[in-house]
């Protein structure tokens, strides 16, 4: 499959998709300097990506010939990363609690988390981010860690 953009004007880009007979304007919202004469693509791979996970579960349940009913899914755009790095996560003691605990006490909700033995990465709304990063900061600073 071969996906082509050309850009219109602007932002405005019409897309040809390849073997279809669909056709698509995206554009970018006006306070991001575009016209919203279409869906921004962070919103068209989203959309896609929904799209695509709902089909296959409903692709496998006809497959295996189960009915699983109504069938939803929520793609969220929009986020940002927060971390917590270092060497020292493998040795300190409830590094998790103290993160989580200084994000919702920010009223930063967590999305989704990543571990590594040195790292901790929260994503959390795009809105959030500086506050997630000045909450972790005030949590894990010497003064904090301190005895």
């Amino acid at each position: 499959m071969k996906v082509v953009a050309r850009r219109r004007d602007g932002y405005i880009h019409d897309v040809d998709i390849e073997a279809g007979r669909h056709a698509l304007v995206v554009d970018e919202p006006e306070v991001a300097g575009g016209t919203d004469a279409g869906p921004a693509p962070t919103r068209l791979v989203a959309a896609g990506l929904a799209s695509c996970i709902s089909i296959t579960m409903e692709m496998y349940a006809r497959r295996k010939g189960w009915d699983i009913g109504a069938v939803e899914v929520e793609e969220t755009v929009g986020l940002g990363k927060v971390s917590v790095v270092g060497a020292g996560l493998r040795s300190q003691h409830g590094v998790a609690a103290r993160l989580f605990r200084a994000l919702d006490e920010h009223g930063v909700e967590v999305q989704l988390v990543s571990t590594s033995p040195i790292r901790i990465t929260c994503l959390v709304r795009r809105d959030d981010v500086e506050r997630g990063v000045r909450a972790l900061h005030d949590a894990f600073s010497p003064a904090a860690l301190a005895p």
